[in-house]
């Protein structure tokens, strides 16, 4: 593998903007009614159980990275030899791509929704991904910075959510544990679209400095998202009767239309304006991986293989016209991300650490 230049590594503490930026995306704006389905107000203890166990396979993360080679593309030939690792490199290539498609569309349909119902989906999604493209070219460094930004400075909107206090009626979340351990849990598992972009940290890793000293940092940037997402249910879930709440695809938005400032009245149409500059570098990292993936396993250069997978999500978004569709997408997405989080990543530091025994003893 290519050792990485100093000048083009980032420092431990950026790694908290990537993983928690990751995870601030599109799946904030309606995760709530999709956890209630199963738990009711219960589903507060699913957030809860769904971020631990992100800590957990966080904490494998950087034991495949210990044990293993220095990113995902060396691991799996460590693991699988030459020419199957580049077949599972595929696989996650392929999931890189999904996550960019589900993104775009999501977003793409709630302008539709709430803002410009004659939107043009093609022109969008290019204007989308050439700003994309524009920032990976930028390099990595270029691309955490913008996930800086997209943290920071739309931040203001979580302050917004207090709104619905005076409205709110708490006594909803009672009584506790109403609902089966088994709902909890299928609740818990529909969050997994929510907390999921964390994972992207296996093909980045290299361009940390010190990577052992990132540890602090991802582990505290995956607490800040449980925390907001606890912070945002238990609002939503205050706010909204049970009934109501399965009424409305994206909860988030939908409190937002209780804001009212004296310079804005329609302030949902602010909040959506804002949460384009939020999943802007979501975009861009799962591409900026996406391509470097592409680069180790063709051997071709990561421009290239930028222009190969906007090429595609160009093509495929513009054919998701319903909302039973789109709802596909995202749950075809939330799957793949499932199995990749909580089954394919355990089973490659079982892989990993038995591999290393039986090279070790050879």
């Amino acid at each position: 593998m290519q050792t990485v230049p100093e000048n083009r590594k980032i420092s431990p503490s950026l790694t908290f903007f990537t993983i928690h930026g990751m995870q601030f995306g599109i799946g904030m704006l309606g995760f709530q009614r999709t956890i209630a389905k199963f738990a009711g107000y219960d589903a507060w203890i699913s957030v809860i159980f769904a971020g631990f166990t992100t800590m957990m396979i966080m904490w494998m993360i950087y034991k495949i990275l210990e044990l293993g080679k220095p990113d995902l593309s060396e691991t799996h030939q460590f693991v699988f030899g030459k020419l199957l690792g580049k077949v599972f490199n595929l696989f996650f290539i392929f999931y890189f791509l999904l996550y960019i498609t589900t993104i775009l569309r999501t977003y793409t349909e709630i302008i539709q929704v709430w803002v410009f119902k004659d939107i043009n989906v093609f022109i969008f999604t290019l204007i989308y991904l050439l700003l994309c493209m524009y920032i990976v070219f930028g390099g990595f460094r270029t691309v955490v910075g913008m996930m800086f930004f997209s943290v920071i400075l739309p931040s203001y909107l979580l302050i917004l959510f207090s709104f619905t206090v005076q409205y709110a009626d708490f006594h909803n979340l009672l009584p506790i544990l109403d609902h089966s351990m088994k709902d909890i849990i299928l609740a818990s598992q529909q969050m997994s679209l929510t907390y999921m972009g964390y994972e992207a940290f296996l093909i980045y890793s290299p361009f940390v400095k010190n990577t052992n000293q990132s540890k602090k940092w991802a582990y505290l940037a995956l607490l800040v998202s449980l925390l907001m997402f606890l912070y945002t249910a238990v609002l939503t879930f205050g706010y909204f009767s049970e009934e109501m709440l399965q009424r409305y695809v994206w909860p988030t938005l939908t409190t937002w239309k209780i804001v009212h400032l004296p310079v804005v009245e329609r302030f949902e149409y602010v909040g959506i304006a804002n949460w384009c500059l939020i999943i802007l570098p979501n975009t861009a990292l799962a591409l900026w991986c996406g391509s470097r993936l592409l680069k180790q396993t063709f051997n071709f250069s990561q421009k290239k293989g930028v222009v190969i997978l906007c090429a595609i999500p160009l093509i495929i978004v513009p054919f998701f016209k319903t909302r039973q569709q789109i709802d596909m997408l995202n749950n075809v997405f939330g799957h793949t991300g499932f199995l990749i989080n909580f089954f394919y990543i355990p089973f490659l530091l079982i892989l990993v650490w038995l591999v290393k025994k039986v090279k070790a003893k050879g």
